[in-house]
């Protein structure tokens, strides 16, 4: 029994803390949702009715491609990590979608958007469920899109923020500290920081400028991942005696794959970020977003590449796939709003950083196997501070200069956020002994030892896959 006590003590705890989270969601249920039940629906014209069935469409569409982006985070990860670990991968890939539906729909989308009531704050909460809908389920066709639609968008962009932390532990964490640390991340930290800029919230109010995320999406998910690296340690034989040993994936393949399917799916993210698509205005907005995407997205990986190809002589395609998701990330801020040039210019510099961004984890010894800090915390800087360089300036802000330093100090503040908040959550996982494997574990690799079962018949694992310590 003793044993027992001290081989399950912090997981009891972290069931006691699941326990609490789940009444004060079932208690939030009790109180009633937060939709706003219209009185009556105001009385649509044929063309309103005509641009809310465009727009609703159009951003459901959007919605799959940014859900479908889990399927490249997915193919990625596994593609860059040794083939042991893949079942472990796969899962919580899905299931920091599942977990992040649910809490977003009870928690996170209400703080994330609470209304016009916290308009310039850093704090509020609109209640649990989505809003917008009137008696019966009916809505009022002369917004601009279905309350449900932009649910579905939203939380698909939450589920993005929080997938991209499963790249930089992979290998090496348990994974019931993996569905805590997500719960939270999509509950209340994404939510917070997203509604400082998309929910009306103080950083708004400033004339923080980020389109789709380039900040409160993939920095926030590259911070919370690199916290993550940090107080996890690196994989067993990633540093030896003081030397970096390279521990390749076992699939390229696989994440050339991963990283074709999030191009794609940025095509939702991006341009589906517009929001509105009614309209020759809008509609010419909506393929300018696109084209800007598409340049960064090539000059990243060309930039990559060749900055790889002179760093290490030569080409290096992981670096290349890495640039493109560098570019892609940069412009995610900004696509809307710089001219085709900055684009390219915006995917160059991103490809440049994210060669820097690896190199300097490893010369740190901090182990990111697939590089989701350099991409999505590095480039996801650059793309918020790249926005007051190249970007339109608001009407509010006198010039340049007080744009850029706007960037700078929003950027900042939402990074810090992130970072520090799940720096505690990590400590206090690993405090309870619930955070990393042991190292017996970590060797056999967490397919086995965290779930049971191979992805592949053991003969076609091979010894490097098992423990990939070669150069």
């Amino acid at each position: 029994m003793k044993f027992l006590i001290r081989r399950f003590g912090g997981w009891r705890v972290a069931r006691i803390a699941s326990v609490a989270m789940l009444m004060t969601f079932l208690g939030l249920l009790l109180v009633g949702p937060s939709c706003a039940v219209a009185e009556e629906a105001a009385a649509a014209t044929p063309e309103q009715e005509a641009a809310y069935t465009f727009n609703t469409i159009v951003m459901f569409v959007c919605a799959v491609l940014v859900l479908f982006m889990q399927a490249g985070f997915a193919m990625l990860e596994v593609g860059m990590n040794a083939a042991k670990n893949t079942i472990n991968i796969l899962f919580k890939n899905v299931m920091d979608l599942s977990v992040g539906v649910l809490l977003f729909f009870f928690i996170g989308f209400g703080l994330m958007y609470p209304g016009g009531d916290y308009a310039g704050k850093w704090f509020g909460f609109g209640g649990p469920g989505v809003s917008g809908f009137s008696d019966g389920g009916a809505v009022d066709a002369t917004a601009d899109y279905s309350p449900s639609a932009d649910f579905l968008f939203q939380v698909a962009f939450a589920a993005t923020a929080a997938t991209i932390v499963s790249g930089a532990v992979a290998g090496r964490m348990q994974f019931k500290s993996y569905l805590i640390y997500s719960a939270i991340l999509t509950g209340l930290i994404y939510p917070i920081s997203g509604m400082w800029k998309w929910g009306g919230g103080f950083l708004h109010a400033h004339h923080f400028q980020d389109f789709a995320g380039s900040v409160v999406v993939h920095a926030v998910g590259g911070f919370a991942g690199l916290a993550g690296a940090i107080v996890l340690g690196p994989r067993l034989g990633r540093f030896v005696q003081g030397k970096s040993v390279a521990m390749p994936g076992h699939n390229i393949t696989f994440a050339a794959l991963g990283v074709l399917i999030l191009w794609v799916g940025w095509y939702g993210f991006n341009p589906g970020s517009q929001l509105t698509y009614w309209g020759a205005d809008n509609a010419n907005a909506t393929a300018y977003i696109a084209l800007t995407t598409t340049l960064s997205a090539a000059a990243g990986a060309v930039s990559a590449m060749i900055v790889g190809w002179v760093l290490f002589a030569k080409p290096d395609v992981t670096m290349a796939l890495n640039g493109a998701l560098a570019g892609l990330v940069g412009i995610t801020a900004n696509c809307d709003r710089v001219p085709l040039w900055a684009a390219i210019v915006i995917g160059l510099v991103a490809g440049l950083l994210v060669v820097i961004g690896i190199m300097s984890l490893d010369k740190l010894r901090i182990d990111d196997p697939v590089g989701a800090w350099p991409v999505h915390g590095l480039c996801g800087i650059w793309g918020g501070i790249a926005t007051g360089f190249f970007g339109l300036i608001p009407e509010k802000l006198s010039g340049r200069g007080e744009f850029v330093w706007v960037q700078v100090y929003s950027t900042a503040i939402i990074c810090v956020w992130a970072f520090f908040t799940m720096l505690i959550l990590f400590a206090i996982l690993k405090a309870m002994g619930i955070l990393r494997v042991s190292a017996e574990e970590e060797t056999r690799g967490l397919d086995i030892s965290e779930h049971g079962m191979h992805a592949y018949p053991q003969s076609q694992i091979t010894e490097d896959h098992v423990s990939p310590v070669t150069g």
